[in-house]
């Protein structure tokens, strides 16, 4: 499969990723009649992950996330010469999803983008008013554990054909853990696309979901290197 193939791809999946994780927050959860809370946005970020890894994954890998091609780059899963294509393809497929996401939601009366469009944040912009160390801190250890449950779940040596269930189980409980604080990004294309909606305060912070995710996906990676190194008998 041609890498630009594959590209198109990735940005189709975070695409999907998008709408679907950001969707639920932005339209679902705000809806009383349906009241799906924090636990169903948790658990549509989850789904369009695990969806998307059985329908894509044979593809692209189905990434879907800079953090985790760069995990995946170091923990020697994927060629870093073809780690640019897919973070662009990433970037416009959950910018693409935020401006559309954006026009659904502004279809109903009174909808005000200052409600951030789910957009990550710290300080007065994290949900719980967390501190931008406290998310700091809370995005790099979440990323890291996700890349090391991500190389995990595909080793060789792992249960065939259950990488999508702990992936997408795995990324339902990193949400239910860090939505409070800084509404949960472990993705900078997924950060990336509502702060260029939304502008302002979530483009001043979007810096800290690119950071310490990547932050995150090198030590994840480093320690599954390590942890996962078959040693002689």
């Amino acid at each position: 499969m041609s890498l630009f193939k594959r590209s198109v791809t990735e940005g189709l999946g975070t695409f999907w990723l998008v709408l679907g994780g950001c969707g639920s927050a932005v339209l679902a959860a705000a809806f009383p009649a349906v009241g799906i809370g924090l636990l169903g946005v948790a658990l549509a970020f989850g789904l369009t992950v695990l969806t998307m890894a059985v329908a894509i994954g044979p593809i692209s890998g189905c990434h879907l996330n800079p953090a985790v091609s760069v995990g995946l780059v170091v923990g020697g899963r994927f060629p870093a010469r073809e780690l640019p294509a897919y973070v662009v393809a990433q970037v416009i497929g959950g910018t693409v999803a935020a401006a559309l996401l954006y026009f659904i939601a502004s279809g109903k009366p009174g909808f005000e983008l200052t409600s951030g469009l789910a957009s990550n944040g710290y300080g007065e912009h994290s949900p719980g008013g967390y501190s931008m160390a406290a998310g700091f801190v809370c995005e790099l250890v979440m990323t890291a554990i996700f890349v090391l449950i991500i190389l995990g779940a595909t080793d060789h040596r792992a249960p065939k054909g259950l990488a999508p269930i702990a992936i997408g189980l795995a990324l339902t409980l990193i949400h239910l853990i860090s939505i409070p604080v800084t509404n949960t990004s472990v993705n900078p294309a997924r950060s990336t696309g509502p702060a260029l909606i939304v502008g302002g305060w979530a483009i001043q912070q979007l810096w800290m979901f690119w950071l310490a995710p990547i932050l995150g996906a090198v030590i994840g990676a480093g320690a599954y290197r390590w942890l996962g190194k078959e040693e002689p008998a």
